[in-house]
This record gives structure tokens, sequence and C-alpha cells, in this order.
């Protein structure tokens, strides 16, 4: 069977980046493990230099060996790469050769010398990681300004179309946003149903890789993967949280039960009753560095200023991928029961399914770039002084808040309160629910499957 080729929009800006700035700057790509880092790169090297030098430092073997060597033997940039040309067997090109340096974090020295590697000044550079902005691993180095980032996300439901051949319908539903209309009850369905599937098997290029080449049993052979993906993230914790991993593996664990919750606030008395932030706050951190979960923080005032206003002891913890936070709520029995995950492709899920949903909203903001904020306040002495925004977003000198509903789409008290308390502040009012767009007094309802596009 041929190897499936994931149309990722990163390769974009992969472009970009050699046509614009690679002279300059070396390429740095973080990302969760499994998110897809690694087959991206290798597909855009292939494809867009004449020659290349891929350096895993992840592997333990002569080769990985050979080169920390030539590392520490080099007398100098030159003399290094001329030694890493005569190990790999490769001509490097000036102008038209690129090297990757894979898992960069194992190996330090090598995103250290990219200042070095930039003024010399004739071949591009990639560096990638999975734990790259974990304090560990740049503590004692001095991080390049040579860099330009990029972020690799797990595939959004555009790119899960293209997946499962369905370009036509993922142009349609851009067109539809565009042209602020209705797919019609037919394509609307479809979509819908489409959208659950992604929900259901996620966008980790594993889980969706074992779904499009299982014969049948096609969701089983999709959780078999992503639960292979959560054991690799519980032995990271265990390997890499060095000092803190049983509470970074305590907050990983709770995060289905947290927003099982209504407010779906993390509480740290649900850990240990006697949790206190200050002991727990580099646990959340080295869980957002290692791009394992997307933190929401409650912005006391919703305006374009939103980071002034953040409240970092009120906040949402959601899963880097809804298809991984499904297969981690269903537990860890030896035979797992995918009814939930057959549940949501047919809209009768007995559980909170406005957690997958808000997840998933949650998922598709942060692969457009956006931070994550809402708005909660609770005021006992006034009822309309107490509301729950899902997430603001910043929209031009205004901020629009988004409600997210997985049903009865036409109650929305919160977001109606807030309209009222800050009526010159808030730009286009959101309501993300499962009907087809359409627009009334003053809200735009937002299919799921078009949340993406905002």
């Amino acid at each position: 069977m041929n190897k499936i080729i994931f149309q990722r929009k990163a390769y974009d800006k992969l472009l970009d980046w050699k046509t614009r700035l690679a002279d300059r700057y070396a390429l740095l790509i973080e990302g969760a493990r499994r998110v897809g880092k690694t087959f991206l790169i290798r597909e855009f090297v292939e494809r867009e230099y004449e020659s290349s030098i891929y350096i895993d430092f992840s592997h333990v073997d002569k080769i990985t060996k050979a080169v920390k060597l030539e590392f520490a033997n080099a007398q100098d940039v030159e003399d290094l790469l001329t030694r890493l040309e005569l190990l790999f067997k490769v001509r490097l090109i000036p102008g038209k050769s690129c090297i990757v340096f894979d898992e960069v974090q194992r190996y330090p020295v090598a995103r250290e010398m990219i200042k070095s590697f930039m003024e010399h000044g004739k071949y591009h550079y990639i560096e990638s990681g999975s734990l790259v902005g974990i304090l560990e691993n740049v503590k004692d180095i001095q991080i390049p300004s040579e860099e330009h980032g990029l972020k690799i996300y797990p595939l959004d439901f555009e790119e899960f179309l293209d997946a499962l051949g369905e370009t036509m319908l993922k142009d349609h539903i851009r067109a539809c946003f565009v042209a602020q209309r209705p797919l019609g009850e037919s394509l609307h369905g479809k979509a819908m149903a489409l959208f659950r599937l992604y929900m259901a098997v996620g966008g980790m290029p594993q889980s969706v890789e074992a779904y499009l080449e299982a014969d049948d049993h096609k969701l089983e052979a999709s959780d078999a993967a992503k639960r292979e993906i959560l054991g690799l993230y519980a032995r990271d914790i265990g390997k890499y949280a060095k000092g803190y991993a049983s509470k970074v593996r305590a907050i990983f664990q709770t995060i289905p039960a947290e927003l099982a919750k209504r407010e779906k606030k993390f509480h740290l008395s649900d850990i240990d009753v006697n949790a206190r932030m200050r002991r727990y706050e580099n646990s959340f951190l080295w869980l957002a560095d290692a791009m394992v979960v997307n933190m929401a923080y409650n912005a006391t005032n919703p305006n374009v200023g939103l980071e002034m206003y953040r409240d970092n002891s009120s906040f949402k913890c959601y899963s880097l991928d809804t298809g991984l936070l499904l297969s981690q709520a269903m537990g860890d029995a030896p035979e797992p029961d995918v009814r939930l995950l057959r549940a949501v492709l047919y809209d009768n899920l007995g559980i909170n399914e406005g957690m997958f949903f808000e997840n998933v909203v949650a998922q598709s903001l942060v692969a457009r770039g956006r931070r994550l904020f809402f708005y909660s306040r609770s005021d006992p002495r006034d009822i309309n002084n107490t509301m729950e925004v899902d997430f603001l977003i910043k929209n031009g000198i205004n901020v629009s808040p988004v409600e997210v509903k997985s049903s009865n789409y036409r109650s929305h008290v919160s977001l109606d309160r807030l309209i009222a308390k800050f009526p010159k502040e808030l730009g286009t009012k959101y309501v993300v629910c499962t009907a087809d767009f359409h627009a009334q007094d003053g809200i735009v309802y937002l299919p799921t499957y078009m949340v993406h596009l905002i």
C-alpha cells in the first residue's frame, strides 16, 4: 500500500521561509510528538533542495555518535561542514542545500551553533523538536537570535478533508464562509457528519493514517494509534519532566474530568485538596511547552489588550487534539470500547458532548495562531453580572466573543449579558453550533466545520 501523503498548510510556510528568510534565519519547527514534523520536513527538503543532510539526534547509533564527534573536533564551521559532507557522502551546494537537525533539543550544541552557521552563509538550516521549549533543554546554551519559529499542530478540518478526498467540499465550505451564506440542508448534513468523524479520529497523522488504511474496524484502528501516542506522552512525562513528573502526570490524567465540568475551569483541588498554584505552575508550563495541551486564560476585560488583563489563576486546560481527548476519556481498558467514538459520529453521546466541541474549537483557534482567552465573572449580588463566555479573540480593533453550543444553540444567556455590558468593545459575535450558517439579531451562528475560518 502506498504511503499516505498529507497536504499540510505548513508546507507553504516552509516555502515562504525558504524564499524570504532562509539566508538570514534558520527555521525552528516545534510541535508535539507525532504531530507530523519529521515527515513534513523530509518531504519539503526532498522536493525543494538539490541535496541535504538529515541528522536525527534522537537516534543513539554510530552515525549520530560520529556527528557529535565531528562537532567536538572541528576547528571551525567550514571544517565541520566538510566533515559532515564526508560522513554522509553528500555534496553540499551553496544556496541549494539544506542541513536538518531533527530533535535538536537532544543535542543543544547544534542549536547553539546556528549563529555561526548563519554567519558562514552558504546553506539553509532547519531545526525541529518536540520538547524544544522545555527549560532543561535550553538552560545551558545561548539561544540564537537567528531562528525563525514555526509551530506545527494536528491536522485541521480542511487538511482532514483533503486526506479523505473531500477537497471540493472543503473549497465549498470556505466559499460559503466568505460569502456568509449557508451550505443548505444536504451539504450541511454531510459536512457535520465529516466534522464529527474528524472529532472522533482526531488530527494526529498516525491516527488519520490508521483510519484510512484499515479495511474494517476503522475507528478501532484509529483508537489504537491514539492510545499509542498517549502512552508515548506518558513516558515522555516520566522521562523529561524532571523533578515534578508526578504533578505533570496528575494534571495530564485529569484533563478529561476537568473539561467535563460545566464551567471547565481547572481546579487544583481535584488533584490534591492541599494543592497550591505556585507548586503546580511549572507543571502546567511543561505541558504547554511540550505542546500537548492548549492553555486558555480568563481575560478580566474584553478589549484588544487581552494579554494585559490575563488572570493566571483562572484557566482552562484543553487537549492538543480532540481525538486524543476522546480516547483518553474512554480510559485504559485492555480492549477499548469504541462506542463512545461511534456516539460522536451519530450524535447520540450520552456524556457531556460540550467538552469535546469546546476542545475542538480551542484546537482550531490555536492552529490559526490564536492565543486562547475566555471571559468569566461571578457576582453573587447581581446575577446579570455573572457570565462565562467560552472564547475571546482579537478581531481588528475589537474583540469577538465565541460561545460554543453542542445543542440548544438559541439559548446563550452569558453571551447576551456580555453584549449588554460591553456594547462598544465587542466586534462580531459568534455562536459556534451544529446548525447551518445564519445570522440573527447581530449574532453569527457558525457551524463547527467553519470555526477554523474565523
